[in-house]
């Protein structure tokens, strides 16, 4: 069975989740630094998906609030786009409304680090954007 790679794309950097094989659980891999352009990044993402021999790609839609398509949702799109074109495989645009915030909170209530949680939000963030992604498609 094809893993399930998740994106938690930022302009700086892009947080990076995978799911074990039966589609279950949802592991943090890194967080990767974006390069000058958008090619490396995606032949980056693109040795990843070779090394874990991932089938879907799932990427942090960032709506709005109010559930409507902004300016960075509109980015993510053709991010999305692009990166499918790229590796010839389906991407998914999923709601990540929140998601930073709440793993954010998760870590101060930890009592971790602000250098610590810098290091590990976007990552964290794409763990939890794969798990829902999983957890509303059971039986994938």
């Amino acid at each position: 069975m094809n893993r399930i790679l998740a994106l938690d794309v930022g302009e700086k950097r892009i947080g990076i989740a995978v799911s074990d094989p039966l589609h279950i659980t949802a592991q943090g891999l890194e967080n990767y630094n974006r390069k000058s352009t958008e090619t490396e990044d995606f032949a980056y993402i693109a040795a990843i998906i070779k090394e874990k021999q991932v089938g879907t790609i799932v990427c942090g839609n960032p709506l709005n609030m109010n559930g409507s398509v902004g300016p960075q949702a509109e980015k993510m799109k053709v991010f999305a786009e692009a990166l499918s074109e790229f590796t010839g495989l389906p991407v998914k645009l999923w709601d990540e409304r929140l998601t930073s915030r709440e793993v954010e909170r998760l870590m101060i209530d930890a009592d971790v680090s602000r250098k610590k949680r810098r290091e590990v939000t976007d990552m964290l963030a794409s763990m939890r954007i794969l798990q829902s992604y999983m957890d509303a498609h059971p039986n994938r």
